[in-house]
């Protein structure tokens, strides 16, 4: 099972070249995709969003939350700013779901590797 991130989401729907969006063809179509809860919602706000892929989106499993989320996440969070690095919130959200869930998250998103790198999150990119 692999997690993709917005940026890998928005290149795919776009039909944009790239590594990241073949695995993301690949796994989709071996149904090895679960979406994190934070980054259905970050497609799901674009209001020129076709219809039928966000009906598509919606449709694939998305990750748990689970118990003390919030407070891994924001301790998260504050271990990668505390680093002075960057740390966008969404993105905090999103890592956390993939650590929690022992899953890959594939991303064109450079942003991640300060999650990879303070708490071992799994990037393909």
């Amino acid at each position: 099972m692999i997690a993709a991130d917005t940026s890998t989401w928005v290149a795919f729907l776009q039909g944009n070249p790239g590594r990241d969006t073949q695995w993301l063809d690949r796994a989709l179509g071996d149904r090895l995709v679960v979406m994190p809860p934070a980054v259905l919602t970050e497609i799901l706000s674009d209001p020129q969003l076709d219809r039928d892929a966000a009906s598509s989106l919606r449709d694939l499993p998305l990750i748990g939350i689970t118990d003390g989320y919030w407070q891994r996440a924001g301790e998260l969070r504050a271990r990668v700013l505390a680093r002075r690095k960057k740390a966008r919130l969404g993105d905090a959200l999103i890592a956390q779901s993939c650590l929690d869930a022992g899953i890959s998250l594939l991303t064109r998103d450079r942003d991640f590797l300060a999650f990879a790198e303070t708490a071992g999150l799994d990037l393909l990119a």
